[in-house]
């Protein structure tokens, strides 16, 4: 099965566009389970305030 040029660029182009997203998506999807699954559940404010 021969792919046309058109074909190539355009998987090769959605294979950038989703490693681009795993790769800034990781550590926020990672963060939200533990937070989603942690047992008392820390206030949002006390995770992202650097003054906590």
């Amino acid at each position: 099965m021969q792919l046309s040029e058109d074909t190539k660029e355009r998987i090769v182009r959605i294979i950038d566009v989703a490693k681009t997203v795993v790769h800034y998506g990781w550590v926020p999807f990672v963060i939200y389970v533990g937070f989603m699954s942690s047992s008392p559940r820390p206030n949002l404010f006390k995770i992202l305030s650097p003054l906590s």
